[in-house]
């Protein structure tokens, strides 16, 4: 049976839906009217770029001149507020002589931040660096002993505090929300009552609160030259703040879970803390890296609250180097950039290092 074969015309090339060009065209420019407000955004974004640029760096006056620099107000940026405030801004009022302390401490707990990130790092003598760095830290920022002057904590200040201030915070309070969040969860009623009580009294206030009390209400409850100092009971009142909420995170990764995982468990013969330690607690809190890492980042920015009980941390030595000299008292806003630059370099990198945990978890979509 002979059979004919008609040959078929070509077809056009499928259009292309991917890339930046189709996205543009069809988001942007696909009618009359979304071209001509696109192109209306587009050139009021490219004058504010022009003009930011021209503001930024072709009129900014970078010596640490405060004539230039008043000369140039309203035509171009101050940046030699920073060379001139930057020492105070970063270290507070720390005696300058004694500037390579702070400096050298702060360095310290940053490289101990890193190294514990990184996965090399994750065996048991890190506790034992922990304890040493640490120790280190305070001897140095103190003073004191081996031959180091003594500086009081009211003097500590700008960096070194606001690291400070995150990393025992965020390193002491993961653990009580971990314990807070299983009391929630346990079956024993005085345990399950306790925990909600703390969880929904911390809560219920702002920080700002915590902090009030821990610094000055504590202190009429004490016998007199009895109350811990103050940046004790600061560091201690943020600490039950973050964890109150990081056990409703945890919380939540925990009821995230099937019931079959503990079934499963107790199948095997594994006891209560055998199985959240091996099998519920990985798993649950893998769930929630980016809400953990969110609840990290917002106490990082938090830590600028201490200004209330005369802590000096990153913002409040910027009010103090700037405000208080009426030469500079103009420029703030250079100098607010300056500090803005170094919370987004942080925050920034804490966000990198949640995505990283999420692909190595297997959670989470990851961009």
């Amino acid at each position: 049976m002979n059979q004919t074969f008609v040959p078929v015309a070509p077809r056009p090339a499928p259009i292309k839906m991917e890339g930046p060009g189709p996205w543009l065209r069809n988001n942007l420019f696909s009618s009359a009217g979304n071209t001509l407000v696109s192109a209306a955004v587009v050139m009021l974004l490219l004058w504010a770029a022009v003009s930011a640029f021209r503001w930024a760096v072709l009129n900014a006056v970078t010596a640490a001149d405060a004539d230039a620099c008043q000369a140039a107000r309203g035509i171009g940026a101050c940046w030699g507020v920073i060379n001139e405030k930057a020492r105070i801004i970063l270290l507070g009022r720390y005696p300058m002589a004694e500037h390579w302390r702070p400096s050298l401490a702060t360095f310290l707990l940053l490289g101990l931040v890193v190294a514990s990130c990184s996965r090399w790092f994750w065996k048991p003598w890190l506790a034992l660096i922990w304890l040493v760095v640490l120790t280190v830290f305070f001897t140095l920022m103190s003073g004191g002993i081996l031959g180091l002057s003594k500086v009081s904590t009211d003097q500590w200040g700008g960096l070194p505090l606001t690291v400070m201030l995150t990393v025992i915070s965020m390193t002491a309070a993961f653990p009580i929300a971990v314990a807070v969040a299983l009391g929630r969860r346990s079956s024993m009623p005085a345990i399950k009552t306790l925990c909600i009580i703390y969880v929904e009294l911390i809560r219920g206030v702002p920080l700002i609160s915590v902090l009030f009390m821990a610094s000055f209400m504590f202190p009429l409850f004490m016998p007199i030259g009895k109350s811990p100092d103050v940046l004790i009971r600061v560091i201690v009142g943020i600490t039950l703040f973050a964890a109150a909420y990081m056990a409703e995170i945890v919380r939540g990764g925990l009821q995230s879970l099937s019931k079959g995982q503990t079934e499963a468990a107790a199948s095997l013969g594994l006891g209560y803390w055998q199985t959240q330690i091996k099998i519920v607690l990985p798993q649950a809190l893998g769930a929630v890296v980016p809400s953990i890492m969110n609840n990290f980042i917002s106490l990082f920015k938090d830590t600028s609250l201490v200004t209330i009980v005369s802590l000096y941390e990153l913002t409040g030595a910027l009010s103090l180097a700037v405000g208080s000299d009426p030469n500079w008292r103009p420029f703030k806003i250079e100098a607010y950039l300056f500090i803005a630059a170094i919370y987004f370099t942080c925050c920034f990198a804490m966000s990198r290092y949640s995505l990283w945990v999420e692909r190595r978890l297997a959670v989470g979509k990851a961009r």
